[in-house]
């Protein structure tokens, strides 16, 4: 479970990246999760956008996520802020206790 401070600090950091997914029409298919997956294995943190023609909301989106064990950050109009611990990650997030 991550702590409010620790949630804090990954609102700061998702600021700067922008959404590297787009949810459209076809919702959220298995290929697209196995990259999502694969790139919180590399990055830890990601932004995702909803389109607007989008056949699934933000909450069925955001309910599918927390069913891979991936830590819904934060959740800004149609966009989603998801962070996953990784061992492999190219520049792991650390926290300050």
């Amino acid at each position: 479970m991550i702590t409010t401070k620790q949630k804090c600090y990954l609102r700061s950091l998702a600021q700067k990246i922008k959404p590297v997914f787009q949810i459209g029409k076809e919702g959220i298919t298995e290929n697209m999760k196995t990259d999502i997956l694969a790139y919180l294995n590399k990055n830890e943190l990601m932004k995702i956008s909803i389109l607007q023609n989008a056949s699934i909301t933000k909450e069925e989106a955001v309910k599918d996520f927390e069913a891979l064990d991936i830590f819904i950050v934060q959740t800004i109009g149609r966009t989603i802020v998801l962070y996953k611990a990784s061992e492999n990650a190219k520049n792991p997030i650390t926290f300050e206790n």
